[in-house]
C-alpha cells in the first residue's frame, strides 16, 4: 500500500487527524482531581437548587502580568501567500520587561473594579484584605447599587493570598461567602478561560510608552473591558455550569 493510499483511508475514511497536545499548568493527582469532582459537584447542586440566580450572586476576579509590549503569536502574524512569494521571515522576541499586575473583579453584568499593584511590591494577604475592604466593597456599592444587600459569592483561585486568615476574617467581617476552588484549576476561573486571554491577545503586538510611564497600558485596558458587551461577561459566568460539568 502507497503512503498516499494509507493516508486517504486514515484522514478521509477513518477521519483521523493529527493534533498537538493541549498544554495545561499541572499534572493532576489523584486527590486534586477528587477534590475538583468534590467542589464541582456542590457548586452545580446550588446551580440546580437556584438557577441563574446563583450565577448572578458571584464577584469573580483574580491577578495577571500586563507587558508593556508583547510580541504577535504566529496564528496572529499570518499572511495569504502565493507560491512566488518570497519566504517570510519574522524575528523572535521576548515580552518586554516592563510589566504591571492588574487585577480584575467582575460579574455577569460587567466589570467593577480594575485595580494596578504598585511597582516592586507583591500581592501579600494584608494588601489583598485591603483591597477588598477599601475598594472593591465601595466599587460594589457604587456600580451594582443593591448588590451588597444580597449574598455576595466571591470566586477567586486558591492563591495564598486569596486563603490566608487575613482574607477569611475580612470575607466573613463583609458576609461574603467565598466559593471553593480547587487547586490548579485554570478552568474554573472565569477570568482565566474567559477574559484575560480575550484582552492579552487585543494587546499583542502594541508597543506602549516607556516603561516607566504605566498610563497607556491601564488606559487600553480599561478601554477593552468598558467595550465589551453585556453578554459577553454573561456568557463567562454561565460557562461556569459547563466547566464543571
Amino acid at each position: 500500500m502507497s503512503v498516499g493510499s494509507a493516508y486517504s483511508l486514515i484522514h478521509d475514511s477513518l477521519k483521523f487527524s493529527k493534533v498537538c497536545s493541549r498544554w495545561v499548568p499541572k499534572e493532576l493527582t489523584e486527590e486534586h482531581k477528587r477534590k475538583c469532582l468534590d467542589v464541582c459537584s456542590r457548586h452545580l447542586a446550588h446551580y440546580r437548587e437556584e438557577g441563574d440566580n446563583f450565577l448572578q450572586q458571584i464577584v469573580t476576579g483574580v491577578e495577571t502580568w500586563i507587558h508593556h509590549y508583547k510580541p504577535e503569536s504566529k496564528r496572529q502574524n499570518m499572511q495569504w501567500k502565493h507560491p512566488s512569494s518570497p519566504v517570510a521571515v519574522k524575528f523572535k522576541m521576548q515580552p518586554s520587561a516592563g510589566k504591571l499586575m492588574l487585577t480584575a473583579f467582575w460579574d455577569s453584568q460587567g466589570p467593577i473594579l480594575e485595580t494596578y499593584q504598585e511597582r516592586g511590591t507583591t500581592v501579600i494577604s494584608a494588601a489583598y484584605r485591603d483591597m477588598l475592604q477599601r475598594e472593591l466593597k465601595p466599587a460594589i456599592c457604587s456600580i451594582r447599587r443593591g448588590k451588597l444587600s444580597k449574598e455576595i459569592l466571591l470566586l477567586h483561585n486558591s492563591a495564598h493570598p486569596h486563603i490566608a486568615a487575613h482574607t477569611l476574617e475580612t470575607l466573613k467581617q463583609l458576609k461574603w461567602e467565598a466559593m471553593e476552588h480547587p487547586a490548579y484549576s485554570l478552568d474554573l476561573a472565569p477570568s482565566d478561560f474567559h477574559l484575560f486571554g480575550p484582552l492579552k491577545n487585543v494587546l499583542q503586538g502594541r508597543r506602549f510608552s516607556c516603561d516607566d510611564d504605566d498610563d497607556d497600558v491601564k488606559a487600553a485596558v480599561h478601554q477593552w473591558l468598558c467595550a465589551q458587551p453585556k453578554t459577553f461577561v454573561a456568557d463567562g459566568i454561565k460557562k461556569l455550569v459547563g466547566q464543571a460539568g
